[in-house]
């Protein structure tokens, strides 16, 4: 889907305070599917936590991911065009094929494509904090953050890095870069 531009990277690189800004600006927003299913897991007593069971949360990820492209693939285009995605499907299956070894990138991946441009939070040290949702250290970030590179390129995928300036800096760039190079 041309439309849909996900917005990837490491983990506490500031990906979901940039989707803040873009919805501010009045652009539609995705929410990032690990998130939101932590707090379901832990407000239900769950055990579909990536610190309990990374099989099951990249299983659960991967099908709120496929309901979230739906969802949006049904609803009106945005009047700007762009819908934004705080990571997304092969994200989740970059997490279900590291936890299991299943071929999930390439069988998800290929068949369900996003905008060619994925944008990508690198690596922030400055900015990297933990939190009840977020558990893991820096390091595990960095290691995931190597995976979603080499598999977004590997897909064919044009990868963009993002900027270690402002929120509203970081907004801007992207919406230039998806202006000066369209759909």
């Amino acid at each position: 889907m041309d439309r849909f531009v996900v917005i990837s990277g490491c983990s506490g690189g500031g990906k979901s305070s940039l989707l803040d800004e873009l919805a501010r600006r009045g652009y539609p927003v995705v929410a990032e599917p690990g998130r939101r299913i932590v707090r379901e897991e832990l407000a239900g007593g769950g055990v579909a936590l990536p610190w309990l069971d990374v099989a099951a949360f990249a299983r659960r990820a991967v099908e709120m991911a496929l309901a979230d492209r739906a969802a949006a693939r049904a609803a009106t285009p945005p009047a700007g065009g762009w819908v934004f995605f705080d990571r997304g499907l092969i994200d989740a299956a970059v997490a279900l094929q590291h936890a299991t070894g299943e071929p999930a990138v390439e069988r998800l991946g290929r068949a369900r494509r996003y905008h060619r441009r994925v944008f990508l939070a690198p690596p922030w040290p400055a900015i990297f904090t933990g939190d009840p949702e977020r558990r893991h250290v820096l390091a595990e970030a960095v290691a995931e953050f190597e995976r979603l590179e080499a598999a977004y390129r590997a897909l064919d995928y044009e990868v963009v890095m993002l900027p270690k300036e402002t929120v509203a800096a970081r907004a801007g760039f992207v919406l230039r870069v998806l202006a000066e190079g369209g759909a």
